[in-house]
C-alpha cells in the first residue's frame, strides 16, 4: 500500500505539473494572439518584408458652399530597378516620347546600380497605364526572359494638389511646395491641420523591387481636414476681376478689394492683384507670392480722418454741425500743411469738411483732443495691432507712442499720415463705423470639417466696442455726403440705395529710398447706409497719372457692391437720406427751415 500511495501521488503531482504548464501556455497563447499579436506583425513585417508610407490626401480648402478652391488629386509616381534596366539608351528612347521627356532624362534616372529611383514624380494616373499598355505590347514581341524585354518599372500612389479655381483667390489660399507641405498662404498657416496622417503598407520584395500585387495596408492614411471659408466664389470672381481692371487701366503696382460682414467680421471676398497660378508656381517671385492685404502697409490718408472726426465727436468736442474756418495752408511747427487743391478761406461744418475730404479742417479737428486720447482712439480702432484675423504674415502696422510724437504728429495723424495700416485693418475701421461702434475681428473661416464630413463651426469673433452707438450713426450721416454730387467720390453712389464711405489718397512711402513716392488711393464704403449689411474697401497703390480715390476706388466699389447687394438679395430700406450741412451757409439756410416748421407746427 505504501508503493502505491507513492506512485498515486507523483502522478498527482505530474497532472498538477502538466495542467500549470497548460494554463502558462495558454496565457502565452493569448497574450501573443490578442494582446501583443500587432507588435509581432509589425516584427514580422520590418523582418521578412519591406515598408513604405501610404501618403494621406491632404483635406480641401472650399468656399462658403463647399466649391473647392484647393484639393488634392490621386497621382502615380513612376519608380524604377535600375539594376532591371540591361540596355539604357534603348529603354529610354522607348520610354521618354510615352512621359513626355528627354531621352537624357530617363537615361540618367535609369541608369545605375540603385533599387528605387524616381522617374517621374506625380504624374496623373493614365499616364501610368498608357506606360504599362505600352510595354505590355512591346514586350509581347519578345517570349519569356528574354533580355530584349524592358521591365523594372513600378508605380507608388500619392497625391498632388490641384487650385480648380486658378489665380482667383491665390494670396489667400496660397499653395504646396513639392513636397506636398504648405508654403504660402493658408496652405502654410493651417498645413498641421489640413495634413493628414500618412499610413503604412507592406510589400513582397522581388529582387529589391515591390512585386504587383502584394501590397498589404499596416495602417491607413487618414484624410486632413477640410477648411471651409467664409468666401463666396461668386463675388470673389466680381471683386477679383474689377480690381484687375483698375489696375491694369491705372498703370498701379498693386490693388486690393475685401468685401467684410461687419456685423460677424466674415470676409466675403479677399481679391489681390496682380496675382499668380498657383498650379504653376516655378517662374512665380516672393512678393507676387504675398498677400498684400496683411503684409503690406501703407499710410491711409483722408481714410483716416474717419477716426479723427469719430473721436472727436465721441469726446463731445464737436457735432456734425460744428462750423470751422478752413484755409488752404495751415502752418504748425516748422511745417506748412496744405489741402490737396487750392482754394479760399472756406467756412465748412465737420460733414462739410469729411465731405470734401479737408486737411487743415482735420487738423483743426484733431487739436481738440490730446494728443493721448488721440492716439488711444486709433489704438482702439485698430492701428497698431493685428487684426486677429489668422492670416500668416499679418502686419501690426506703425503707430508711434506719444512720447515719440514731434511738433508735425498730431496735425499728421489726424489727417491720415505719419502712422501705416492695412487694408484689413482699414476694412476693420470702416466696419466698426457700418456695425454701431463695435470692432468685430475679421476671420475668412467658417469652419472646419473632418474627413467624415463632419462640419464644426470656427469659434466667434471677438469684439469690442470703440465709440457709441449715436457716434456711429452720426458719423454714417456725414458719410452719405461724400458720395454726393459735393462730395469726393459721387462715382461710387448706387441708384436706390443710400451709400456711405471715405476717399483716401496718400503719399506712399517708397522702401527703395525711404522717402515719399507716388500715391496710394482708396474709397472704403458701406451700404446701404442707414442699415450696413456689407463693407467694401479698394485699395489702389501707386498708380500713374490720376491717382484720387474717389474716381479710381469709387467705380471699383460701386461695380462689386452692387453685385453684393443683388446676389445676396439686399433690398433699399425704403429710407430718405437726411440732408446734412457742407458749410455754413447751408447749414444757415436748414436752420431758418426748422423755425418755419416749428412755427407753423405750433400755431
Amino acid at each position: 500500500m505504501g508503493n502505491f500511495a507513492l506512485a498515486h501521488n507523483r502522478i498527482r503531482i505530474l497532472v498538477l505539473l502538466i495542467a500549470v504548464a497548460m494554463l502558462l501556455f495558454g496565457v502565452r497563447l493569448v497574450q501573443v494572439q490578442a494582446i501583443q499579436a500587432g507588435d509581432y506583425r509589425m516584427r514580422a513585417v520590418n523582418e521578412m518584408e519591406n515598408t513604405r508610407s501610404l501618403p494621406a490626401p491632404r483635406g480641401e480648402i472650399t468656399d462658403i458652399n463647399g466649391v473647392a478652391f484647393a484639393r488634392s488629386v490621386v497621382a502615380t509616381s513612376i519608380v524604377v530597378d535600375q539594376t532591371q534596366i540591361t540596355n539604357p539608351s534603348r529603354v529610354a528612347n522607348f520610354v521618354a516620347p510615352i512621359l513626355g521627356l528627354s531621352v537624357s532624362e530617363v537615361i540618367t534616372s535609369i541608369s545605375g546600380k540603385r533599387k528605387w529611383n524616381m522617374v517621374y514624380q506625380n504624374a496623373k494616373p493614365a499616364l501610368w497605364q498608357k506606360l504599362t499598355a505600352a510595354l505590355s505590347t512591346y514586350n509581347a514581341q519578345f517570349p519569356g526572359m528574354s533580355p530584349e524585354r524592358i521591365i523594372g518599372f513600378y508605380p507608388e500612389r500619392g497625391y498632388v494638389r490641384e487650385y480648380p479655381s486658378g489665380s482667383l483667390i491665390a494670396s489667400l489660399v496660397g499653395f504646396v511646395n513639392h513636397d506636398g507641405k504648405g508654403a504660402t498662404g493658408l496652405e502654410s498657416s493651417m498645413n498641421s491641420v489640413i495634413s493628414g496622417v500618412d499610413g503604412r503598407y507592406s510589400y513582397a520584395n522581388g529582387y529589391g523591387a515591390e512585386i504587383p500585387g502584394s501590397q498589404s495596408e499596416i495602417s491607413p492614411a487618414q484624410t486632413g481636414t477640410s477648411i471651409r471659408l467664409t468666401i463666396d466664389r461668386d463675388i470673389q470672381w466680381v471683386a477679383s476681376k474689377a480690381i484687375s481692371d483698375a489696375v491694369k487701366a491705372s498703370g498701379a503696382i498693386s490693388g486690393t478689394v475685401i468685401v467684410m460682414d461687419p456685423k460677424t467680421g466674415e470676409i466675403l471676398a479677399h481679391a489681390t492683384a496682380p496675382t499668380f497660378d498657383p498650379n504653376n508656381t516655378s517662374k512665380v517671385s516672393l512678393i507676387a507670392m504675398r498677400n498684400p492685404s496683411v503684409q503690406d502697409v501703407y499710410e491711409p490718408g483722408s481714410t483716416g480722418k474717419v477716426m479723427t472726426v469719430a473721436a472727436a465727436i465721441e469726446e463731445k468736442k464737436i457735432t456734425l454741425n460744428s462750423v470751422f474756418t478752413i484755409p488752404y495752408a495751415l502752418k504748425r511747427s516748422n511745417k506748412v500743411f496744405h489741402d490737396h487743391e487750392k482754394h479760399a478761406t472756406e467756412r465748412l461744418t465737420t460733414s462739410g469738411v469729411l465731405a470734401v475730404s479737408s486737411n487743415t479742417g482735420a487738423i483743426q479737428i484733431g487739436e481738440l483732443l490730446s494728443h493721448e486720447k488721440l492716439y488711444n482712439y486709433l489704438s482702439k480702432f485698430g492701428v497698431g495691432s493685428k487684426t486677429g484675423s489668422g492670416l500668416p504674415g499679418e502686419s501690426r502696422g506703425k503707430l508711434l507712442k506719444v512720447a515719440d510724437w514731434s511738433g508735425t504728429t498730431a496735425p499728421t495723424v489726424a489727417f491720415g499720415q505719419g502712422y501705416s495700416l492695412t487694408a484689413m485693418q482699414a476694412t476693420s475701421i470702416f466696419a466698426t463705423i457700418a456695425n454701431n461702434g463695435v470692432r468685430v475681428s475679421p476671420t475668412v473661416i467658417a469652419g472646419t470639417s473632418d474627413s467624415s464630413g463632419n462640419f464644426t463651426p470656427a469659434v466667434g469673433r471677438t469684439s469690442q466696442r470703440v465709440v457709441s452707438a449715436e457716434t456711429a450713426q452720426t458719423m454714417r450721416l456725414m458719410m452719405e455726403s461724400v458720395v454726393s454730387a459735393s462730395g469726393t467720390a459721387p462715382s461710387a453712389a448706387i441708384a436706390g440705395y443710400r451709400v456711405a464711405g471715405k476717399t483716401g489718397t496718400a503719399m506712399r512711402i517708397d522702401d527703395t529710398c525711404g522717402c515719399y513716392r507716388g500715391y496710394t488711393a482708396s474709397f472704403i464704403g458701406f451700404a446701404p447706409a442707414d442699415k450696413p449689411a456689407y463693407v467694401i474697401s479698394v485699395t489702389i497703390q501707386d498708380p500713374k497719372g490720376m491717382h484720387w480715390g474717389g474716381a479710381l476706388g469709387g467705380p471699383v466699389f460701386k461695380e462689386v457692391m452692387s453685385f453684393v447687394l443683388q446676389s445676396r438679395h439686399i433690398a433699399p430700406t425704403g429710407s430718405k437720406i437726411v440732408p446734412v450741412a457742407l458749410n455754413e451757409r447751408e447749414l444757415q439756410k436748414q436752420l431758418v427751415v426748422k423755425k418755419v416748421i416749428y412755427a407753423k407746427t405750433n400755431d
